[in-house]
């Protein structure tokens, strides 16, 4: 297995929210007693799980499932084979194959290889750049890649902004090729993978297992809900930690048939004369950025909630609201730094203000009161529409 711990970007969904509409089990698991669960055990769900791409990866299917524990064993078996596929930390894989040769001829890829290029391409050019998975070179720079973590000279810099880009990258869907125009250009599918797995896993159990209701989760930080557990038809709960305190809790959003992905640095980053680097780049500049605490993403399936968080978190603010009213199907749920919030007649009239504070603010778009509860609920924490 080739997981290690730079795939693991993010980790910022709680346990205990997901524990909560499933009997008790997860909780029970990660030890946490401070969420009050549900006792009904007919929504008691099978767990299980599997370290994968540097995290561990966990499928919760209803037990009256007859074949769960083969549908789960066959679940996480394809996220083994996407993280074969796209992982760059072994020199046999086709992601490697890939970066070592794509620059001197036009390389054939698997299918699902070049699928995920494409849905990249796609992604890219909708964030406007914010997202772009040929940063490999970037990634090296910094030191994100296998270290040591360093901040570069402007010249390493220059030149590891050089050959990065999805505009290098040319896709042949005819032929299902890929060749790259610059020599050096990497990508790197750390922003995207964990969700495609999952959404691989997913349309695995759905066209053979014919299974409507599940969830899947990768790591702290990517998961997809199929259906709802149990008799309420509310969903599967999720909860939002807090970047700043992951003690707490400050929201849980509510899925059926979507995805949520988050995005943040807390877990790595380095400093550098009393200085922080995160390790999420803007791909448009080549440097580390962070407007922003954390920023989730809802969307239809799981690549692209992971995606789109990432763009989120570089975006920042202003720019994923106007994102959000332009794709009223994508859902945001972005966490301020303390210091910032959104508050008062700007916020009605769609613009932001901003008051000094010493809690992270929650912001929202397109998800309603019934898709998100604030923990605690209070004034602070509002949900722009």
């Amino acid at each position: 297995m080739s997981g290690r711990s730079s795939w693991t970007r993010r980790g910022f969904f709680s346990a205990r929210g997901l524990g909560a509409m499933s009997g008790g089990l997860l909780g029970e698991l990660v030890g946490d007693a401070s969420y009050s669960f549900l006792e009904d055990r007919a929504v008691l769900q099978l767990c299980m799980a599997r370290g994968a791409m540097g995290c561990e990866f966990s499928i919760q299917l209803p037990a009256a499932y007859t074949n769960g524990l083969n549908a789960g064993e066959a679940a996480l078996e394809e996220i083994d084979e996407i993280e074969r596929l796209l992982t760059v930390y072994t020199a046999d894989s086709d992601t490697t194959y890939l970066n070592q040769y794509a620059a001197l001829h036009p390389v054939r890829t698997d299918g699902r290889l070049f699928a995920l290029l494409e849905r990249s391409l796609e992604l890219h050019r909708l964030t406007e750049g914010a997202f772009d998975v040929a940063t490999h070179a970037l990634l090296t720079a910094w030191g994100f890649f296998k270290g040591p973590r360093h901040v570069p000279t402007e010249a390493q810099q220059q030149a590891a902004l050089a050959c990065s880009g999805m505009r290098h990258v040319v896709l042949s869907p005819t032929d299902r090729t890929v060749q790259y125009r610059i020599e050096g250009l990497g990508v790197n599918f750390g922003s995207i993978g964990k969700g495609y797995g999952i959404d691989r896993a997913v349309e695995r159990l759905q066209d053979r297992e014919g299974i409507g209701c599940m969830l899947l989760q990768g790591g702290l930080s990517s998961v997809r809900a199929l259906g709802s557990p149990g008799q309420d038809e509310q969903g599967w709960r999720v909860g939002l930690q807090d970047p700043t305190d992951r003690r707490r809790r400050l929201a849980t959003a509510r899925l059926i048939d979507r995805s949520m992905g988050t995005s943040g640095i807390d877990q790595q980053s380095f400093e550098s004369q009393d200085r922080r680097y995160g390790h999420i780049l803007d791909p448009r500049t080549g440097h580390p950025t962070a407007p922003l605490a954390s920023a989730s993403a809802v969307a239809a399936d799981a690549a692209t909630a992971d995606a789109l968080a990432t763009a989120f978190f570089v975006m920042g603010l202003d720019k994923t609201r106007l994102f959000c009213q332009n794709h009223p199907d994508i859902g945001a749920l972005l966490v301020l730094r303390p210091g910032e919030r959104v508050a008062g007649e700007a916020e009605r009239r769609g613009g932001f203000e901003r008051r000094s504070t010493t809690q992270p603010q929650v912001v929202t778009f397109n998800l309603s009161a019934r898709d998100v509860n604030f923990e605690p609920a209070d004034a602070g924490r509002r949900r722009p529409m």
